[in-house]
């Protein structure tokens, strides 16, 4: 090699240098969640509350129906059975109608979750209102139970006669009453549980 002659030495490039002037990639994006899920939470809570709706108007209309007058005494002097002698069963009675038309009104809302399942605001409502009602079926339910055990077997200790002896069809409607009124509180429950799963998720 000649002194005059240049050298030429070919350097090559580093890994880093490599990375550096590689094209950028964006990083795929996860695939979506499934909503069939939350879609069919919405379906089945239109369901519960359409069960719900018919429970609590049947208990309402059980009670408020439960009038009985027994048949062997003269007009002008009866005993008579009803629910508005006693101010727990009138409370049951507009409580359960109160929850009823809630159920009824709440129906459009559960039909936005169907349609839109990630919606925040209509579960969010439903769940606040859900637990009003509940609450309320609750202590209505409640109640009730006292006086129809009351009407059942009496208590001795205040000298209150059980009646359900007498008024047979008056114990069975009202019995059957608070019955219906904790199957709403049952259905309550579950939609309660449903929305909040659903709405944790979301």
């Amino acid at each position: 090699m000649k002194s005059g002659d240049a050298t030429t030495i070919e350097v090559q490039e580093t890994s880093a240098a490599a990375k550096g002037k590689a094209p950028l990639i964006p990083a795929p994006l996860p695939p979506p969640r499934p909503e069939g899920w939350r879609k069919g939470i919405a379906i089945f809570d239109f369901i519960l509350r359409i069960c719900a709706i018919t429970a609590a108007l049947a208990a309402a209309a059980a009670m408020a129906t439960s009038d009985e007058t027994l048949p062997f005494f003269t007009q002008f002097f009866q005993f008579e059975a009803s629910y508005d002698d006693v101010s727990t069963f009138q409370f049951f009675v507009i409580a359960m109608a109160i929850v009823g038309g809630y159920l009824v009104l709440s129906l459009p809302f559960s039909i936005v979750t169907i349609v839109r399942p990630r919606a925040i605001g209509p579960r969010f409502l439903l769940i606040v209102l859900d637990t009003v009602a509940l609450t309320l079926t609750t202590a209505a339910g409640a109640a009730a139970t006292a006086m129809d055990y009351l009407a059942h077997n009496g208590n001795p200790n205040t000298n209150w006669l059980p009646i359900c002896q007498q008024f047979g069809d008056f114990c069975r409607k009202a019995s059957g009453a608070v019955v219906g009124s904790f199957i709403v509180v049952v259905l309550l429950m579950v939609m309660v549980v449903l929305s909040s799963m659903a709405l944790r998720r979301i």
